[in-house]
């Protein structure tokens, strides 16, 4: 009985406290903080002028605005155990009520209203929009039952099942190839700027593009153990395990209560005086000190957004004066993330004009994103009509070949080429050697019986990916690379640009697991990406950089900042960017001392009262906040 009784008035409690909870959240927030504010402009017109009315409207700021930071004192000292900045901030508002002087209380109440709002802006609020990479998984697939297609949910697709998928459609599960040849689009995963080609028994990963070939597969993992959930898994994990930023007054916060009481007990012992007493509580309230903080990172974000930088989170600002490790991801990061032609080498008789032109009239119907690279190399050099009446057919993963009257051409691979009973000279296949080993996808190109040349095509380098990486090598940056291309693409582009480590062919975990090995060897780590397939380690880096121009929605979604243009040079403009912030905050915090210390000593000796006490500590509030305001037009070079 008497447990039941217990249990009950246990549960009226909770629900009580979650009420409580939820109102004063509500009071807290920034439109009762503006209502707050409207009042103690009309409670500061009342008080100067000895205005009748039938209410102080002081009250109404401290019941919306110290209320709240009363309740979140106890909260934090009786659940949590923890003694924050809010407790001395409580003594000095409960105090200077207790002797009449509610001016001052709301004055301390508001301004610390406004210094949370002001916090709260500048830190991350985490999306959701990761869930965004369940739209790739479609939601129908076709299983094959008694060589017959039936049409199911995708999610109710079981291991051992087989499916079909069609060219131009997402892959529903992680599977095998069972049937069929394709070209598959694998860059949400592991951001290879080239399609991969799938044969027999190849894997193909959920979420990614069929791009041609009609495949057969057979499901080996089910869709809640697929690759693209555990990519989905790995960003949550990561989110749930960031933390807001800490106001650095808090760390602070049980040295000045005891400070804050052991002063103001001795003026009370010293001078038997309760007005001086109250006065050394409510100029110790740290407003300006909660303000420090959030106004000069607020500064920083003002003046990063003018410069092309998008910073959504000011731990990640703060952080990032403290970074000395940057990987970067390959693909639409450190490249450009288009494919282009670089190369048009010929045989002997022919020209690299006409090698090209041959090409073009081949790939002009394909859709393959070598082809349309092709195309627009032609267009940009070339740009005379095409033969259209031609026949065009494709073998998926292989190659392309076209007919007209006269003539039969052929482009792909170089197997492909000797399929077709076309010899291919020694000089050409030395080529092929040189271009492979650069990292480059190569199209033979074959006319009628006779292969006459190669067309070689790459991701370019972003043009300020050079001298990025120096400057950060110059501020003492080791640099990384962390690509899910092979590692030939790798090697080949670490030899073009200064990087210190090279890591290839690594799927998004394996990216995560690399950001944690540098992590746990005491580095702080930005990690540097565009893609889906970035954003665990985007996450789980202690500051995310993304590529906001060509990167994905949701790798910008994980990321701690954005970078609006292509200019890798911001990366050097955020660490310096950093530690000016970082000395603006540590100056501020000593302006908000230095004034406390002064109106504390001034309050001993009777030369300040509550009010006035309350005026100059918020004089150092406008002094922080003025001096914060600096930042957003300093030069940093």
């Amino acid at each position: 009985m008497l447990k039941k009784l217990y249990n009950k008035e246990l549960s009226m409690l909770k629900k009580l406290y979650n009420s409580a909870n939820t109102f004063f959240n509500i009071l807290y927030a920034e439109k009762m903080t503006i209502v707050s504010g409207i009042f103690l402009a009309l409670g500061i017109v009342v008080h100067f002028s000895d205005m009748s009315v039938p209410f102080d409207p002081i009250w109404v700021t401290i019941a919306i605005s110290g209320s709240p930071i009363v309740f979140f004192a106890l909260k934090y000292l009786i659940l949590h155990r923890q003694i924050t900045s809010l407790v001395l901030i409580s003594l000095g508002i409960l105090s200077a009520i207790a002797i009449g002087e509610s001016f001052a209380a709301g004055e301390v109440a508001w301004i610390m209203a406004l210094g949370e709002i002001l916090e709260e802006r500048t830190v991350a609020k985490t999306k959701t929009g990761i869930q965004n990479l369940m739209s790739l998984v479609p939601a129908m697939a076709r299983r094959i039952v008694n060589d017959k297609e039936e049409e199911i949910p995708a999610e109710e697709i079981k291991q051992g099942d087989a499916i079909r998928i069609l060219p131009g459609e997402q892959i529903p599960v992680d599977g095998k190839v069972i049937a069929g040849n394709t070209s598959v689009n694998q860059a949400i995963l592991t951001g290879e700027s080239l399609p991969v080609d799938k044969a027999l028994n190849d894997e193909v990963f959920c979420g990614t593009l069929n791009m041609h070939g009609s495949i057969d597969i057979v499901c080996t993992r089910e869709s809640r153990d697929s690759s693209l959930q555990k990519m989905v898994r790995l960003v949550e994990e990561a989110s749930a395990g960031s933390s807001p930023i800490q106001r650095i007054v808090d760390t602070w916060a049980v040295r000045l209560i005891l400070i804050a009481l052991t002063i103001a007990g001795l003026t009370f012992v010293f001078t038997g005086d309760l007005i001086r007493t109250v006065t050394v509580l409510v100029v110790f309230c740290p407003c300006a000190m909660a303000l420090a903080t959030p106004t000069s990172i607020m500064a920083a974000i003002g003046q990063a957004s003018k410069h092309g930088v998008l910073i959504k989170s000011g731990h990640a600002l703060e952080i990032m004066g403290k970074v000395n490790q940057i990987a970067f991801d390959k693909t639409g990061t450190l490249t450009t993330g288009q494919l282009t032609v670089t190369d048009s080498i010929a045989e002997q008789n022919y020209t690299n004009e006409h090698v090209l032109q041959v090409c073009a009239a081949a790939e002009q119907r394909s859709e393959h994103p070598l082809a349309k690279a092709v195309m627009e190399q032609y267009r940009k050099t070339l740009n005379t009509p095409l033969a259209q009446d031609g026949k065009f057919s494709m073998q998926a993963g292989k190659g392309v070949s076209y007919q007209t009257n006269n003539t039969i051409i052929h482009c792909g691979k170089l197997p492909y080429i000797i399929e077709q009973n076309i010899t291919v000279s020694d000089n050409l296949k030395a080529q092929e050697e040189i271009l492979r080993r650069q990292g480059k996808a190569l199209i033979f190109v074959a006319e009628n019986s006779t292969c006459i040349g190669i067309i070689a095509l790459a991701d370019t380098i972003r043009s300020s990916a050079k001298e990025a990486l120096a400057k950060l090598r110059s501020l003492g940056m080791h640099t990384s690379l962390l690509t899910g291309d092979n590692k030939i693409t790798a090697d080949f582009l670490a030899g073009q640009i200064p990087l210190d480590t090279i890591h290839a062919e690594l799927l998004p975990e394996e990216k995560v697991q690399k950001v944690k090995e540098l992590q746990e060897q005491n580095n702080t780590v930005c990690m540097i990406g565009d893609g889906v397939n970035d954003a665990p380690a985007l996450k789980i880096a202690d500051v995310g950089v993304a590529m906001g121009q060509a990167g994905s929605d949701i790798s910008i979604e994980a990321a701690d900042i954005a970078l609006i243009g292509e200019d890798l040079n911001k990366i050097s403009y955020l660490k310096k960017l950093s530690n000016a912030t970082v000395f603006n905050i540590k100056f501020n915090i000593a302006i908000a001392l230095g004034i406390n210390l002064i109106a504390v000593i001034c309050g001993i000796f009777g030369i300040i009262g509550p009010i006035l006490g309350a005026l100059v500590h918020n004089a150092g509030s406008i002094l922080v906040i003025l001096n914060a305001a600096r930042l957003y037009d300093k030069k940093i070079a």
